[in-house]
């Protein structure tokens, strides 16, 4: 069995055929990832209909012309409890740090939340990695670092705070630097995540999460570990962070 941790169906046309191509894939659980207010509200609808899916709902750095009830909403949809952690949250300078302090803002009222809440936080950092460490150091919380792509002493410094790294089809690229990172580390700390529609271990194609067991499969190689027992690691992984033992 493997588990999707983070992606996005909203941007599909036909998202029955999505879930049911990742299940025949042996990805028998989606756990979909919010990034706006309309984003969350959509994806709050697919519990309705999905028995397969859980939620993480939250504010993307982008998102700081965001207005208080929209935090008070942010702790409405978590009285689900298929809602299972606060994300994606966190920094992203990318295009420069003119909005930094109203980023860091809205991010450490995401993680009071989540400390409010006992709830793990899924991470959005992009260029900012030592404003995000020390803000995460500031919080007794434990998460995923979405779409992990540092330096194997950047990963260290997460997995010191007891973060796990998201590791995607970035890990298949020609050129990326994860393949190193993820044999140094080994298989107790990662999850896995297609951040689907994007990010496609086949370059040029739309993603999804079926894609998840070719990640499993490449990455089981660089650990020189089956794919079935990498499978099993890194959903009990995901189990035990998004406390989903009771739940599936």
């Amino acid at each position: 069995m493997l588990i999707d941790t983070h992606l996005h169906l909203s941007e599909y046309k036909d998202i029955s055929k999505v879930i049911d191509r990742a299940i025949k894939n042996d990805v028998k659980y989606l756990i979909v990832s919010g990034s706006d207010f309309s984003d969350n509200k959509w994806n709050m609808s697919l519990l309705e209909k999905y028995d397969n899916i859980f939620l993480t709902c939250g504010y993307h750095p982008e998102c700081i012309d965001y207005k208080e009830d929209d935090l008070k909403y942010l702790e409405e949809c978590i009285k689900n409890d298929r809602v299972v952690a606060i994300g994606e949250i966190g920094l992203d300078y990318h295009y420069g740090k003119d909005n930094m302090e109203k980023q860091k803002e809205l991010f450490k009222k995401q993680l009071d939340i989540a400390e409010k809440y006992n709830l793990p936080v899924v991470i959005h950092t992009r260029d900012a990695f030592l404003d995000t460490y020390n803000i995460l150091k500031e919080y007794n919380l434990k998460g995923v670092i979405h779409c992990f792509s540092g330096s194997l002493e950047v990963a260290q410094k997460y997995i010191s705070l007891g973060y796990y790294l998201g590791i995607g089809g970035v890990i298949t690229f020609k050129n990326s630097n994860l393949k190193d990172v993820v044999k140094k580390i080994g298989a107790d700390k990662i999850l896995f995540e297609t951040d689907s529609p994007y990010l496609s271990p086949y370059r040029g194609m739309e993603n999804e999460p079926c894609n998840v067991k070719v990640i499993c499969e490449f990455t089981s190689d660089i650990l020189g570990i089956s794919p079935s027992k990498l499978s099993k690691i890194t959903s009990d992984n995901a189990i035990r962070l998004f406390d989903l033992e009771s739940k599936i």
